[in-house]
């Protein structure tokens, strides 16, 4: 029986970078596991997408994202460009790691290699924005640039707490976007201060859901939106629903959708998990169900 192969895309900055001092342990696992273990350290944004595309003609019989949430996204992201059904096993190492509190994956690097080992193959959900691929989240409007305009040495000192930081400086500065949404069922148009079109338990830290109301392989969106209300006053109680988990508030539109088309948003700028993108005067964004082989704990 040959043994077999297992690719970990690694990036050394996310985070504290405390996968440098523990790869070695990391690797080990791995080996006694009976894989064959190639470490590819990253070297710029984008090139976890640019290895992992490459999967198809490499044989790995899985593939190991080491990083934060931007890493597991480059990581999926080449995959589906391969389309190869290889498992995908997840060492979150960066300061937020969303997606990953969601699914129960360990925060401890050491525990997180051992629950790949030990795991079980589940298929999950992913999201296509456009051309692009996100794994939990594509947002916009208020306390989504906080992932991307946090500083990296100011996530590692406060960790979650620079987004909820950068999230809430962000406030002052609210100007309404207007936009169209059109689903299978519904059409929605307005301006709006916030929206997330999700598939997690949580976004940018600071939107968070109740788990009854979140599947993570049902080929649902769940989509909140968040309108400009029409004076002052009426801000205040949509920002304590969102602090206090409470989406039904007079203003706060969610619902579930498995395919979303925004109009007249050329000026948006969104977040892809975490990552900055530029909006289109169109973009349709379409759940893939059951897309990517994903290893949980068991």
């Amino acid at each position: 029986m040959s043994q077999k192969r297992l690719l970990l895309i690694a990036n050394p900055c996310s985070g504290k970078a405390k996968m440098k001092t523990q790869l070695m342990s990391v690797v080990e696992i791995f080996s006694a596991a009976d894989y064959e273990v190639t470490v590819y350290p990253t070297k710029c944004r984008g090139d976890g997408t640019h290895r992992a595309s490459k999967i198809a003609q490499d044989e790995y019989d899985l593939v190991v994202a080491c990083g934060g949430d931007g890493t597991l996204n480059e990581v999926i992201t080449g995959i589906m460009e391969s389309n190869v059904k290889v498992p995908i096993g997840y060492i979150p190492s960066g300061t937020l790691n969303e997606w990953s509190s969601g699914l129960g994956i360990a925060r401890n690097i050491v525990d997180a290699a051992k629950d790949i080992v030990n795991g079980k193959e589940t298929l999950l959900d992913i999201g296509k924005f456009g051309d692009k691929y996100f794994s939990y989240t594509a947002s916009f409007g208020a306390f989504t640039s906080a992932s991307y305009s946090a500083a990296q040495d100011v996530k590692n000192v406060l960790g979650q707490a620079a987004y909820f930081f950068e999230g809430i400086k962000s406030i002052g500065n609210i100007k309404p976007i207007h936009l169209k949404f059109k689903t299978e069922d519904r059409e929605i148009e307005g301006d709006f201060l916030f929206g997330a079109i999700s598939n997690s338990m949580s976004v940018g830290g600071i939107v968070k859901f109740d788990e009854s109301v979140v599947k993570l392989n049902d080929g649902y969106f769940e989509v909140l939106l968040i309108k400009n209300p029409d004076n002052v006053l009426k801000l205040q109680p949509l920002i304590d629903g969102i602090l206090r988990h409470e989406l039904d508030r007079d203003g706060m539109e969610f619902f579930h959708a498995k395919e979303i088309t925004v109009t007249q948003g050329e000026d948006v700028s969104w977040t892809l998990d975490g990552e900055f993108c530029q909006g289109e005067e169109e973009i349709k964004i379409t759940n893939i169900n059951n897309a990517v082989k994903f290893i949980l704990p068991m």
